[in-house]
């Protein structure tokens, strides 16, 4: 259900050109756009750390754990990540205000998430650990990308560079976490859902009616690296669940 409901801000976001056309096209960059898109991806890295920092706060903390995991405080939730989401879009024209929603959004989410990133780190917090850095390092290559494209996107670029940085930082985890092949194969597919993921609503951002505001695109964007790695955690959790690797 969590995951349906943010995926919807995602999909409601999302324009009429197909996957495909946002997988493989160019998109030509007014000097407006290009300065939206680079203030986007500036307030998608604010809420990142947010939800980071609420990830952390919530995993070690018991009391909110057995909060969010009573049918209360999933109804709570629930509430509140289609409540804040909502106020952000309201407040697309208000900087204060509307930077303030994402921020509260980006850390309610890690908060959200704070059970089950406890349970699997207690799995496999190696993983955990190599989840979070090879997302950064995509998050890095694409973000890095967007601010060098000054006359236009290119989907095809972006991905060449995403799944280069993704199996390149999944190898050179294993060196130094030596977190196996199996780990070296997960932390390769979360990367690589990352870097598509991203070049496809950013080029969905790119040809949007909103595209004139950062915020909306800021929260598309950060909708969609919410899914992939809820969808990531519930991978680690089925796969690694039978028990600690040796």
């Amino acid at each position: 259900m969590m995951k349906t409901e943010r995926q919807a801000t995602l999909n409601d976001y999302s324009t009429q050109p197909s996957a495909w056309e946002k997988l493989s096209g160019t998109t030509p960059l007014t000097q407006t756009q290009a300065s939206v898109i680079k203030q986007t991806y500036l307030l998608l890295g604010v809420s990142v750390f947010a939800a980071m920092a609420g990830g952390y706060i919530g995993s070690t903390s018991p009391t909110v754990i057995g909060f969010l995991t009573s049918k209360v405080g999933m109804i709570a939730a629930l509430i509140l990540l289609n409540v804040i989401p909502w106020i952000a879009m309201a407040a697309r024209n208000n900087p204060v205000l509307g930077v303030t929603a994402l921020v509260a959004d980006g850390f309610l989410a890690g908060i959200v998430l704070s059970p089950m990133l406890y349970f699997a780190s207690l799995v496999a917090p190696e993983l955990i650990l190599a989840a979070f850095l090879i997302t950064g390092a995509v998050f890095a290559a694409i973000t890095g990308y967007v601010f060098v494209s000054k006359r236009e996107f290119s989907a095809p670029r972006g991905l060449m560079l995403g799944l280069f940085v993704a199996v390149s930082a999944a190898a050179i985890l294993n060196m130094f976490l030596h977190i196996g092949w199996l780990g070296m194969l997960i932390s390769a597919g979360v990367g690589i859902m990352g870097v598509f993921g991203l070049v496809y609503s950013t080029s969905g951002v790119l040809r949007s009616s909103d595209s004139d505001s950062p915020i909306p695109g800021a929260l598309a964007l950060f909708a969609g690296l919410f899914n992939v790695f809820v969808a990531t955690l519930n991978i680690l959790l089925r796969v690694m669940g039978g028990g600690r690797r040796n």
